[in-house]
């Protein structure tokens, strides 16, 4: 199986998102004569013999269109897909989610072909994505640029902060644009409203304005120095099918992928997956605490069920991290039901299930590194260590006020019954007290012990007593013989038991 580990982009408490303003100052539109000298002509690339993979990128680019691209790619590199399109009619999105895909992207075999069909608008981080594509095209009326970075509570404007993020995303997607011979210096000018964009002397777009271009403007050709060639669109078509004629790849096979009902839960799932978390954790811990199995077990077991669910659909766990968590809590219950005290084998339990949970928030980029950032992993692993500290937290806090609550008060004796009111569950041989005898079995705490030559049930005082250990009667409740070690009774003999 394979192995994911790799980067994930952790969930923020406050998103960062691309800005959607309308475009800026953009240049007339070109002449008719001048787009058809740019879009004139057909493919010399030979008949497609792979499928061509359409994969929709609509609306706001959210974790929710990060699985179903992630899906895709992966898809048609196992099918050695002539080429991926991306239907793109985007307002923008998250910064976290738009570097993930523009590596999903950087990260496809270089004889993949990869294009970007704007229907309507590629603005923001839609612009950014489809620059890490071959080729673009543009439909008529489409819009595509205008990527400042702004958050929450508006533009960044000004400071480090604003430089960190910016500097490590224009360096990010001019990458990609270079490698797909585009212009880096469009990168720039889509995001920063100070670099303006100028090419063979002619100025697009003037500094202090982002650079957005319609489907005309992009398609325009313009001589850069060394030779001719439009600005940023190979043409604008009408159809995706239109665009497919002029690439050869309309009589290939196309697989069109949507999001599924199970990528939206596991959108909202991955995002709230620290409270499924404490819900399994506390669950667990509380029925560990109770004798017999009950509701938090199940509780439990299905908060985590749900979380690993949920981070398996999203491409992140696999069965392996399944298999890792059921191993160690295996083991963490051998430690606890079969060997006295708490040593190498519950500790070794304890390790693998958070080491299963968090390798269950990162996930493998096809082609990138075995080993995930730093970064990422800190993320899980506080994650994970919250969650931690929360279920324990909570469990305390049920612990000191449930018992005082009216619902628990109707399934639990509000009044211990004593044999002073009159209760016996069973005839008490308080003779007992102070026979010696041995342990049969190993006493944890529960056993059989030979007494007085009788063999019957005992418990010792909760500390584990090896089989054949000499012990003492200490105590009778009932049918519940207490015993302890032979030696921990008064000296003297008597009946009482030491304290």
């Amino acid at each position: 199986m394979k192995r994911r580990l790799s980067a994930v982009l952790a969930t923020c408490l406050l998103p960062v998102f691309f800005s959607a303003a309308e475009p800026e100052a953009v240049e007339p539109a070109p002449s008719t004569a001048t787009v058809a000298a740019a879009t004139a002509g057909t493919s010399t690339n030979p008949p497609a013999t792979g499928p061509v993979y359409v994969i929709p990128v609509d609306n706001m680019i959210e974790r929710g269109l990060l699985y179903v691209v992630r899906r895709g790619l992966d898809q048609a590199e196992r099918d050695h897909a002539a080429a991926v399109v991306l239907h793109m009619n985007t307002p923008g999105g998250s910064v976290a989610v738009t570097e993930e895909i523009i590596r999903l992207l950087m990260a496809l075999p270089r004889e993949t072909r990869t294009f970007t069909f704007v229907d309507t608008d590629a603005l923001s981080a839609g612009a950014l994505i489809s620059l890490t594509t071959g080729t673009i095209y543009m439909a008529p009326g489409s819009r595509i640029g205008a990527s400042a970075i702004v958050t929450p509570f508006g533009d960044i404007q000004e400071g480090d902060m604003k430089e960190k993020l910016v500097s490590s995303l224009v360096a990010l997607v001019s990458a990609a644009a270079q490698r797909q011979g585009h212009d880096p210096a469009l990168v720039e000018a889509m995001i920063r409203r100070s670099a303006g964009y100028t090419i063979g002397g002619e100025e697009i777009c003037p500094k202090g304005e982002l650079l957005t271009l319609t489907d005309l403007e992009a398609a325009r050709v313009v001589n850069d120095g060394t030779r001719e060639r439009p600005i940023l669109s190979a043409g604008t078509v009408s159809t995706l099918e239109d665009m497919l004629r002029r690439e050869a790849l309309d009589a290939a096979p196309r697989i069109e992928l949507s999001v599924t009902w199970s990528e939206h839960a596991a959108r909202w799932i991955e995002t709230f997956g620290v409270l499924f978390l404490i819900g399994g954790i506390l669950g667990l811990y509380i029925e560990f605490k109770l004798p017999g199995f009950g509701l938090p077990g199940v509780i439990g077991i299905v908060c985590l069920a749900i979380f690993f669910w949920g981070h398996h659909v999203a491409g992140l766990a696999g069965a392996e991290e399944v298999l890792i968590f059921l191993l160690g809590a295996t083991l963490l219950a051998v430690e606890i039901f079969l060997i006295p005290g708490f040593g190498v084998v519950g500790i070794t339990g304890l390790a693998l299930m958070v080491m299963a949970l968090v390798l269950a928030m990162l996930h493998h980029v096809p082609g990138g590194p075995l080993l995930p950032p730093v970064t990422d992993v800190a993320h899980a692993v506080g994650s994970v260590s919250a969650a931690l500290i929360a279920a324990f937290v909570l469990g305390l806090m049920l612990a000191r006020w449930l018992p005082e609550t009216r619902a628990f008060s109707r399934v639990a004796l509000a009044k211990a019954v004593s044999r002073e009111d009159g209760y016996t569950a069973a005839a008490e041989d308080r003779g007992l007290i102070g026979a010696r005898g041995a342990a049969d079995t190993d006493l944890r705490p529960g056993g059989i012990a030979a007494i007085g030559g009788r063999r019957g049930d005992v418990v010792s005082r909760g500390e584990f007593i090896a089989r054949g250990t000499p012990i003492v009667v200490a105590d009778v409740h009932g049918s519940r013989i207490v015993v302890d070690r032979a030696g921990a009774m008064d000296p003297g003999g008597g009946n009482n038991p030491a304290v």
